[in-house]
């Protein structure tokens, strides 16, 4: 028996058209981008899960939960991150577009 898959972005299409499900991915995107954020620098640096986390002295555990998205990293955690991964940490504020 085979299946049919349908594409990702197919789904997310037809899903976006949802009033309710646009209002709650906008207000997930900024959690989202902070994990990819976070996955990227790890990436740059050339490291595993494991290796960042024993720079960071903790568990590959913390780092796939902070990376999952589902964790709000607090400033000292990021500030660890960047000092783990050759970065630095810039926080900016930026205005909120107009609908």
């Amino acid at each position: 028996m085979s299946r049919k898959m349908i594409p990702v972005e197919k789904s997310f299409a037809a899903w976006r058209k949802d009033l309710e499900y646009e209002k709650a991915y906008n207000a997930l995107e900024e959690e989202f981008t902070l994990a990819a954020v976070m996955i990227e620098a790890r990436a740059r640096a050339g490291l595993t899960q494991q290796q960042l986390a024993e720079r960071m002295h903790t568990t590959q555990a913390v780092i796939a939960r902070l990376e999952s998205g589902r964790v709000k990293p607090s400033t000292r955690t990021l500030e660890r991150l960047a000092a783990a991964t050759g970065m630095r940490l810039r926080i900016s504020f930026e205005p909120v577009p107009a609908n």
